[in-house]
């Protein structure tokens, strides 16, 4: 037998229009707590707080970031749980904008730029005098970058114990580049002073001495040191990923992986030459459409004169060169 129901007994069918939709507009997150991204490493986030430095707390990106990346040195907002218990999570849920960032291409053909570290205010380019030799077309590529980016630059040479390091300060001089010295993994109060405000990052080959140098600025960060292969001459990577730590009340020095090149594919060649103040006054007399590589070029007049090497200048026309020709 049908049972008839009283109006009182029928409920109504929800329908589009009365369902609850989903707001378009993110969290202003106004309490999210300042951090530093000290290390990323497979979407889990280390950061320490901007009042708290020795704190590590443990976050992932919240998913209203998007694709935006977070990378060591990010400026970020923090909110949950940021107590940096054993087992804690806390979210990620804006990244402040960067004011620099030190990027590179995995070569000079390749198109796609890897962000390195944000947010650094200097770069310190580690070569050691000896074992290994020092390559000055990485130490002349991390110049440019370091300059197209408007950050500092200064050059720490290491293992002076082993070899005198003269005549490479000595190619350096006339671009200005501050030269520090280091042996034995000594440090010394002139470069402490010149990494203790800031951020700085350390980049340089394997086995020149990268983490030797942290672990003297930083006695906690006890960095695992490499050794140089023999046959080679090349250093084994001991760091496998980037990684920030307090210097004093206001520095940050960050370790990073020993790179074996430094693409420049996202640079142009103008910015190569005016990357090096010397020679970006020079060019202002070559000819129209100078490629810079010719016999009318005005960096043949400077070069051996004036305090400009023509080692520097061969070096500079070779960037040139492969970044036009894309190899």
């Amino acid at each position: 037998m049908t049972r008839w129901r009283d109006e009182d007994d029928v409920r109504a069918r929800p329908t589009r229009g009365n369902t609850p939709r989903r707001s378009k507009d993110q969290p202003a997150h106004e309490t999210a707590i300042d951090g530093f991204v000290v290390t990323v490493d497979r979407g889990r986030i280390t950061c320490a707080l901007e009042n708290d430095h020795a704190r590590r707390i443990t976050a992932v990106k919240a998913r209203g970031l998007g694709r935006k990346a977070v990378v060591v040195g990010d400026r970020v907002g923090l909110v949950g749980d940021i107590t940096g218990n054993t087992g804690t999570l806390a979210r990620i849920v804006r990244r402040d904008e960067r004011h620099s960032t030190l990027r590179r291409t995995a070569d000079d053909s390749d198109a796609q730029e890897r962000v390195i570290v944000a947010n650094a205010d200097r770069i310190a380019i580690v070569a050691a005098a000896a074992n290994p030799e020092p390559r000055t077309g990485l130490i002349d590529r991390c110049l440019v970058a370091a300059y197209t980016e408007h950050m500092d630059a200064l050059i720490i040479v290491t293992k002076t114990d082993l070899s005198e390091p003269n005549s490479l300060i000595d190619y350096y001089r006339p671009l200005g580049v501050p030269v520090f010295t280091s042996a034995q993994g000594s440090i010394s109060a002139e470069l402490t002073h010149a990494l203790s405000e800031g951020t700085t990052v350390l980049v340089g080959h394997s086995g020149v001495g990268k983490s030797t140098l942290l672990n003297a600025l930083v006695p906690e960060a006890q960095r695992r040191i490499g050794d140089v292969n023999v046959i080679t001459g090349r250093g084994r990577h001991t760091s496998t990923s980037a990684e920030g730590w307090p210097l004093g009340d206001n520095g940050w020095v960050i370790d990073t992986p020993g790179i074996r090149s430094f693409g420049l594919a996202h640079v142009s060649a103008d910015a190569v030459i005016a990357s090096f103040p010397t020679l970006a006054t020079a060019i202002e007399q070559c000819p129209r459409g100078c490629t810079h590589d010719e016999q009318e070029c005005a960096l043949n007049g400077v070069a051996g004169s004036g305090g400009v090497g023509v080692d520097l200048v061969d070096s500079v026309r070779r960037l040139i060169r492969g970044i036009r020709a894309g190899q």
